[in-house]
Parts: C-alpha cells; structure tokens; sequence
C-alpha cells in the first residue's frame, strides 16, 4: 500500500472576475521511502499538489490518502495531528528573525507535551543530524542561505514525521549549495527512512535525488514513472524539453538551427545522434564498427551520465564512408541497443 495517494485531485482558484484550474484530475502513489520529484514550469501545478499532501490547500474534489487514511475526511484536530507526520521546508525558509537557531528549531516541539529537558536535547540532536550543532545560539541574519535551508530541515523533522515535503526547497541556492542540501537530503532519507517528495522546476534535482517522478503541465500529470524509465525513454515534449536541460546532447539542434560550421559535412559525410542506455554506453562501439565497416566516425561533443546507477548519455558523431557501409553502421549499433538519429546528410 503506497504511504501517499493522491486520488483524482481538482482544484480551481476564483477571483472575481476570472478562476485558474490549478489541478486537473491528478493522480499519482508515493511508496514509503521514496525521494518523489514533481517538476514543471511556473503555473503548471506542482506547488498546490504538494501543498494538497498536508491540506494547506484543500482540493475541490478527489482523495488525499496518507498511510491508508483520507485525510480530507477528517475534522480540523485530527488534521493537526496528521500534520505532525508531515514536515515541509520551503523557498525562502520561513525562519523567525528574532528567535535563534535553536528556538526556531524547537518551535514546533513546545506545544507537544515535552519538558524543557526534552526539548534541548531533541535541538541539540537535530543541530548535529544538519551539521550546525556550533550555531546554536545563533539568528538566522547570520546564516547563509544553505545554513538557513539546514535550519528549516530541522525544524521540519523536530517531530520525527515520516513525511518531508520540499517546496522548491533548493531555488534559492548557489548550485553548490544545492548539491549538499541534496546530499542531505538523500542522506535523511537512506538514515531516518524518510519518504520525501520534492518540487522544482529543476532536472539536474531530479535526476541528483530522486528515484520517480511526475512531469506537470497545465494542471495535470503527463507523465510518472521511475527515473531511469522516463531519462530513457521520455514520451512527452515537455519531459524531452526538461531532460534536455541536464544534458550539452541537445545543442545539436540549435547548432544545426544556426547552420553551425562545427556541423558542415563533407561529401560521403552524414550527422548522427547516438543515444545510449545502460551497458551499451561502455562498449567500445566506436573503434569496432570503424574496423568492420570501413568507415570514419568522428566524435563531435558527448555526453555521459549515471541514473540510478545506470550508465546513459550519448554522442554527436559525423560517420563517413560509402551509404551501404553507413547503413550497415548504424543498423549494427542499433541492434546493440544504441538509438540512431540521423540529423544531416551531405547535399
């Protein structure tokens, strides 16, 4: 049974003169222990999905399921209590200015019932699981924005929840920064079992942390899956687009837009794009086809990366020789399970 199901979901924001449909029958399961991506653009409805998961917004119709409950079919306090499992970080932090690292980290504890005891040590283990166990005493004016973002994953896990939402949680930092609250990120969840569920509109975030994803676009769920699957075999455009902004692979088509001249042919020449996944993409597919089929490959730019572990990535190569030997290059390194793409030919 999935720790999260979110059924059917719509939502529709009025003003009064005009209504946004934010959510458009949504549907997607989160399994326990997942690191869950929902990327799209600005508008497409990822920030009001995420914040259907805890009811800070409240969809119009469809199910919020969370460990087998329908959370929207519970009264207010019941809602605070399932709140506590459910811990969220956000763009901009949410800090309070005027309390100090530890009191904003122990702001959610004060009202659940534990000594003052309890509540210092539980700061003080929380400080050393983020790393800023010397910046106790602290304010948040003195922190960077990555020390900050700690800050708020602190804060979000004082209730051991079993849930973390991240809103664009990583939009504010420096790609550096990113990448190590990334790593935390990563490391909560292996350490502490934590399921958590990230939006951004960032792929290099996706394909850093995540084990599935859902694509978003106009209020809806194009396209779900693991993340190996939907690197590897995109189905929609804006998942293509997306992809193609962790990848140098897809300059080749603004190059050849641009009538590049690291792309002009010779005579006999022909363009090609090979995509490789998994152990095709450490076969010495070059050098042997070169050998069996008389013919020039040329390595214009590629690309290589890990997936899931997986190995994918590609290159933009220029083969030449005569069409037959061509043909027989490329059918060969397709049935080694690289896709072809011829992108130009010699006029």
């Amino acid at each position: 049974m999935p720790l999260i199901e979110l059924k059917n979901l719509n939502k529709t924001f009025k003003t009064k003169t005009s209504s946004v449909r934010a959510l458009n029958d949504v549907s997607l399961s989160v399994e326990k222990g997942d690191i869950f991506g929902i990327i799209g653009l600005s508008g497409a409805g990822k920030s009001t999905l995420i914040r259907c998961i805890n009811l800070l917004e409240r969809p119009d119709s469809g199910g919020v399921i969370i460990d087998g409950e329908d959370i929207i079919k519970l009264g207010e306090k019941e809602i605070r209590q399932k709140r506590k499992n459910i811990g969220m970080i956000f763009q901009h932090f949410n800090l309070f200015n005027s309390r100090t690292i530890a009191q904003n980290i122990a702001y959610p504890l004060r009202y659940g019932g534990l000594t003052d005891e309890q509540i210092e040590n539980r700061v003080k283990e929380l400080l050393e699981i983020v790393g800023l166990e010397s910046k106790e005493n602290g304010y948040p004016s003195q922190l960077s924005g990555g020390q900050k973002q700690r800050v708020g994953i602190a804060r979000a896990l004082a209730a051991n929840p079993q849930i973390l939402l991240c809103d664009e949680a990583t939009s504010a930092l420096d790609p550096k920064t990113t990448q190590s609250i990334l790593a935390l990120l990563k490391e909560l969840n292996k350490k502490l079992g934590l399921t958590i569920v990230i939006v951004t509109h960032e792929m290099s975030v996706i394909k850093a942390i995540c084990n599935k994803a859902a694509i978003m676009e106009n209020g809806e769920v194009i396209e779900q899956g693991a993340i190996f699957d939907i690197f590897s075999v995109p189905r929609r455009k804006a998942t293509k687009d997306f992809i193609a902004t962790t990848s140098n692979l897809h300059k080749v088509y603004d190059l050849l837009e641009e009538d590049s001249p690291a792309l002009h042919l010779s005579k006999g020449e022909t363009l090609a794009y090979f995509s490789y996944i998994g152990r095709a993409a450490v076969e010495s597919l070059i050098s042997t086809v070169s050998v069996m089929f008389d013919v020039r490959i040329n390595i214009i730019f590629g690309d290589l990366d890990l997936i899931q572990g997986m190995p994918m990535g590609g290159l933009i190569v220029i083969i030449g020789g005569t069409d037959a030997n061509k043909q027989k290059t490329i059918d060969y390194v397709g049935q080694k399970g690289v896709k072809v793409e011829v992108l130009k030919q010699y006029d």
